[in-house]
């Protein structure tokens, strides 16, 4: 079957397309149907069958005679270290795990809280809590002590577990001081806290509460697999929200199985056995999906990698992994590509590898300009697929699925829904509209399985954040529009559809269009108060390595670009020269920030952002054109 008859067996009969794909997960107890809908508009997936997510990830593999193949593969350029280990090692290391937490006291329903680098550690913390069902959440590792304070007194839990330090090119990130200001800030105190030490850092630890990763194992009784109904908590992950309080996701345990299972042949196209790497983080949902569970789940080697794209050593570091490790299907952020095409553009790096294991790149987080798919297509020789989804939905909402069918890849498109996804662009009023037209995009409800049911111990505010707007719908936040074949184009988040004089114009088209300048390795547009058009655009440009010409000819140069392709309507005039774009750690740029830079308005220092001292450059370089304050 093609994409289009997959998608139209789902639409058919969601309960049985459902219900089938339950059919590749090991269940203590067999769902009765797929979707509980009797507390509309808050849905449920399997919730009456008993599942544990640490048998389908580990020890399925085990009992079928692979506990031989390699799970996890550590690669830690920062600590010049290779270290692999099978899913038979990894069924005894997480079982011993969780048997200690057990001994402790930590039972089914309750929250432990990691916050640790990327180590294997990481993932096996995550497996001994799905073991005997208790609920994770994982904590940005080196998140400022008050963030970390503000999720524990969310999350309540019974047991954080951390390790000493993180490593960063050139220096070492002190994560137990981190932690011990968090505890004197929150309001909950944990029964126990277990630190992981590394030997960069050997931390200090508080006698009656901190407990050896090692030493606290010695002697426990291995755990065994809990099983637990299909609706249970997986996992809590915090993304950030506008009010400044951090939402927590909730994500089920019996959908999360199902939906991540179906992802890795269907979308990502690799059997089991093969080796798949997301260049992500474990704090993100990246490194929850597809570092941690779904490879795992569907019997692949995931590779946890402990480096940069550049500067850990060199430029090549991702096309060395590849080559080392055998990836099949590699998974990264475009912002990873941009770091590595400003800093290699004609490629000379990747000349010394050869990456002709890899068949697909995937790229998502945010848009992905058309030039870096180009520069990244022409140096790989492999199909560049850009999908989009969210912390929310903790998979693909439109991708190409390489697995099911080869499709034509169109630039700048997110690509097609996936089964489950019924995509609709919605105007203000909720109404939907026709192709090519710019609007809200949204997803008709249900969710499918695995996305949120709600957000952790806030169901009023999960209503408001995604229900309330569009009834019948869930409000992605993103503003795009979807073309005459189904291709689904993000452009902006809704915050960054400007108005200018009337004209609802998308900063992502202009950023594509300055993002095609030669000298150009990455930029950004955000829309500035204006007293008489309502917003203006601003470009914001990073130029690429060794570019040496008069900043003034290129801003012109892309000035005159943005009229000649977008049209005078967009207004666009100014843009400025910087060295770097303010990001949170997982890549995003950081717009809303810089637009309240512009207009002179306060704002908070976002918890995630990379470096802060980037906001002042920012500043700077807005002023020099008459905006932030002026």
């Amino acid at each position: 079957m093609g994409y289009r008859e997959v998608y139209e067996a789902w639409r058919a009969d969601p309960d049985g397309f459902w219900m089938r794909e339950a059919e590749a997960i090991d269940w203590d107890r067999k769902p009765s149907k797929a979707l509980f809908d009797g507390n509309a508009p808050l849905y449920e997936w399997f919730s009456d069958g008993m599942v544990n997510t640490c048998w389908n990830a580990v020890d399925r593999h085990v009992e079928a005679g692979r506990g031989g193949q390699v799970a996890i593969i550590h690669d830690s350029p920062v600590t010049g270290t290779v270290h692999k280990i099978t899913y038979a090692e990894l069924r005894n290391r997480v079982a011993s795990l969780a048997g200690a937490l057990r001994a402790k006291g930590v039972e089914k329903g309750d929250r432990v809280i990691i916050y640790m680098p990327m180590v294997p550690e990481a993932l096996e913390a995550m497996l001994a809590c799905a073991r005997i069902g208790a609920i994770h959440s994982v904590v940005f590792g080196g998140f400022a002590a008050h963030e970390l304070a503000v999720r524990i007194d969310d999350a309540r839990p019974k047991c954080i577990i951390a390790a000493s330090c993180g490593i960063e090119p050139g220096r070492v990130v002190h994560y137990k001081p981190l932690l011990d200001g968090a505890l004197e800030q929150a309001e909950h105190e944990p029964s126990f806290c277990v630190i992981f030490q590394r030997e960069q850092e050997v931390a200090r630890l508080e006698a009656g509460r901190d407990h050896d990763w090692y030493a606290f194992q010695y002697g426990v009784e291995p755990a065994d697999c809990v099983p637990v109904e299909g609706s249970h908590p997986a996992y809590i992950l915090y993304t950030s929200g506008t009010t400044g309080a951090p939402k927590g996701v909730v994500r089920p345990t019996g959908g999360h199985l199902v939906a991540l299972n179906w992802t890795m042949k269907n979308i990502y196209n690799v059997a089991p056995g093969e080796t798949f790497w997301a260049a992500s983080d474990v704090g993100w949902v990246v490194g929850h999906s597809y570092i941690a569970y779904a490879p795992l789940i569907h019997g692949n080697t995931t590779i946890v990698f402990e480096g940069k794209p550049v500067g850990t050593p060199d430029a090549g570091t991702f096309w060395r992994v590849i080559r080392d490790h055998d990836v099949k299907s590699f998974f990264t952020a475009p912002t990873a590509f941009r770091a590595i095409k400003r800093e290699d553009p004609k490629g000379e790096f990747l000349k010394a590898y050869d990456t002709s294991c890899l068949r697909t790149l995937y790229l998502a987080g945010e848009r992905a300009d058309p030039d870096t798919i180009h520069w990244a297509q022409d140096m790989l020789k492999v199909p560049v697929v850009d999908h989009w989804w969210q912390t929310e939905t903790g998979y693909a909402i439109t991708a190409i699925p390489m697995g099911i069918e080869e499709m034509p890849v169109k630039i700048g498109s997110s690509g097609v829904p996936m089964p489950g996804y019924d995509v609709q662009i919605l105007d203000e009023g909720g109404q939907p509209m026709g192709p090519n037209t710019l609007g809200a995009v949204a997803v008709k409800l249900p969710l499918p399985p695995g996305t949120l049911p709600t957000l952790w111990n806030a169901e009023a505010r999960f209503k408001k954040s995604y229900l309330e707007h569009f009834p019948g719908y869930y409000e992605t936040g993103d503003a795009g529009m979807i073309d005459e074949d189904g291709y689904l184009y993000i452009m902006a988040r809704t915050d960054d559809v400007i108005n200018v004089a009337g004209h609802r114009l998308s900063t992502g088209g202009m950023e594509e269009v300055l993002a095609g300048h030669p000298d150009v390795a990455e930029c950004a547009v955000i829309g500035v108060s204006d007293e008489l058009k309502g917003q203006m655009p601003v470009g914001f440009l990073c130029l690429t390595k060794g570019v040496n010409r008069p900043h003034d000819e290129i801003v012109s140069e892309c000035v005159k670009l943005v009229r000649e392709q977008i049209g005078p309507v967009a207004a666009f005039k100014k843009a400025v020269v910087v060295d770097r774009l303010p990001k949170t750690r997982s890549g995003k740029i950081l717009r809303a920030t810089m637009v309240k830079i512009a207009d002179g308005a306060a704002f908070k220092m976002p918890a995630t952002i990379d470096d802060p001292a980037i906001l002042d450059e920012i500043r700077d370089a807005l002023q020099t054109i008459g905006y932030a304050g002026d």
